[in-house]
């Protein structure tokens, strides 16, 4: 298609600096020693400890290690010993600072009244002591609905959804206050993969009315959480659903998105032309499905990405080679774009991905493709301020500038103390160091 000077306007910079300028801040720090008096010409160290930005992932495969399951490798991710599991939480946390962890009504409590409470609870507490915001993903789904609904009258079925969704949010308040409160609600009433009788409660209440359910009911269990609609769905039925929920007086806190792209990138400008037409309703855009592979592409007469099976789906070097490629050219447009708050790539490692997709970040032998070198030199490269030595002014003053997130400020054999640099934003900070 001829370039027009509208589709021209809309694309990214390819200047990183103006691209990304938005995610920026500053904080002038005063730097004070131990009797309160501000340290003139004082040596500092600054260093960023960690992004405001979500660079997130999956952390199903994380259950088992974090809830100490060790004496059977089986459980611990895919069969990897635990040592090896624990290496690869080491490469996670090197990279990102978001979990979503599966709360699949199915498989979370496939004998009602009996929940996983106790194991997800303790996975969401190893993320968190390790500096992770975490997501709980999702509250209600037709897909993977549990069996045990099937047979209950709708006024049945809609107290059980409002009576679990109270117990979860209310049991993991405080460790998880990020919930996806509804999923692919577009396609929910006429939904015909497998018989739910989520789907039939929809056909009586309506996508907005399963929507009211899920984020009112979510709301009074615990008013702190951020509630996320997502949808697979980017066609206007989805934005014709945002608009008739937020008329509907709905408190949505976030729009999430998802791309898998496992028919190839859709490339810089079909995802910067997503992202307007999501980021225009003026709530922050969650990109809360990604995926790229490393392989063969899918066909793209596949319209249901869940209908192609194949026996056997290697990564390539060829395929490692665009796929670092493109996860750089998706995440750069991703950032750049000021609307978006969070990116959750779908899956860590190629063991145990989604339709067996070669789309993680590690091959099934446990190490990181090209894709995981690419992005660390993003997340902890580019957009990260590495230790850097600065001296204060007469007035024991410092400029601590970059991208969104926590910082350290800290003096030769002290410890440092946190400061805080908010995108977009200037601000002022006093620490005490020595």
């Amino acid at each position: 298609m001829p370039e027009t000077e509208t589709s021209a306007s809309k694309r990214p910079s390819t200047d990183l600096a103006r691209a990304t300028s938005h995610r920026l801040g500053t904080t002038t720090v005063t730097v004070r020693g131990a009797d309160g008096a501000p340290l003139a010409d004082a040596a500092v160290t600054v260093e960023q400890i960690s992004h405001q930005f979500g660079f997130g992932n999956i952390g199903f495969d994380f259950v088992a290690l974090a809830n100490g399951e060790t004496g059977d490798p089986e459980h611990v991710f895919g069969g990897a010993s635990v040592e090896s599991a624990r290496r690869l939480a080491d490469l996670w946390f090197g990279l990102f600072n978001h979990a979503t962890l599966p709360f699949y009504w199915r498989g979370f409590e496939p004998e009602q009244g009996r929940p996983d409470t106790a194991r997800l609870l303790t996975a969401a507490r190893w993320f968190v002591e390790r500096g992770t915001t975490v997501k709980g993903h999702p509250l209600l789904w037709h897909t993977l609905a549990p069996t045990w609904l099937l047979g209950l009258s709708d006024a049945e079925v809609e107290q059980t959804i409002r009576a679990r969704i109270t117990r979860d949010v209310t049991d993991f308040a405080g460790v998880i206050d990020l919930w996806d409160a509804i999923n692919e609600a577009v396609i929910l009433p006429v939904f015909t993969a497998e018989e739910n009788a989520v789907t039939y409660l929809a056909q009586t209440k309506g996508r907005v009315g399963m929507v009211k359910l899920a984020f009112e009911t979510a709301r009074a269990a615990n008013p702190n959480a951020r509630l996320v609609l997502n949808d697979f769905d980017l066609s206007t039925n989805y934005e014709n659903l945002i608009e008739e929920c937020l008329g509907a007086g709905i408190q949505i806190d976030a729009i999430g998105v998802q791309t898998h792209m496992h028919q190839g990138f859709r490339g810089e400008d079909a995802i910067w032309d997503i992202l307007e037409r999501f980021g225009r309703f003026g709530l922050p855009v969650q990109m809360t499905e990604t995926t790229l592979l490393s392989g063969d592409i899918m066909p793209l007469e596949i319209v249901d990405l869940n209908d192609y099976q194949v026996e056997s789906w290697p990564t390539t070097p060829e395929g490692e080679a665009r796929q670092a490629d493109e996860m750089l050219r998706h995440y750069r447009t991703v950032v750049s774009h000021p609307a978006v708050e969070s990116l959750t790539y779908w899956g860590f490692a190629d063991e145990g991905s989604w339709l067996g997709a070669p789309s993680g970040f590690v091959r099934l032998d446990g190490s990181p493709k090209p894709s995981y070198d690419a992005l660390m030199g993003l997340v902890k490269g580019e957009w990260w301020l590495a230790p850097t030595e600065m001296v204060t002014d007469a007035d024991g003053r410092v400029a601590v500038e970059g991208f969104g997130g926590e910082y350290r400020v800290s003096a030769p054999g002290d410890a440092g103390a946190p400061v805080n640099v908010r995108a977009g934003h200037t601000g002022v900070a006093d620490v005490t160091v020595g």
